[in-house]
């Protein structure tokens, strides 16, 4: 079952790709764009407890 739901989500996601390629890319820039977000604000703590 794990293994269906595993090329399942696989197949979405590249149907997801070739389909809609703008949609899919601004997704995984506002994911690059989270994870910057959350590293700033992660430098910014640790560098105010010094």
């Amino acid at each position: 079952m794990k293994k269906f739901l595993k090329w399942g989500a696989v197949a979405l996601l590249v149907f997801f790709v070739v389909t809609q390629p703008a949609d899919a890319a601004g997704v995984v820039r506002s994911l690059g764009n989270g994870l910057v977000n959350i590293a700033s604000g992660m430098s910014a703590f640790v560098t105010n407890l010094a």
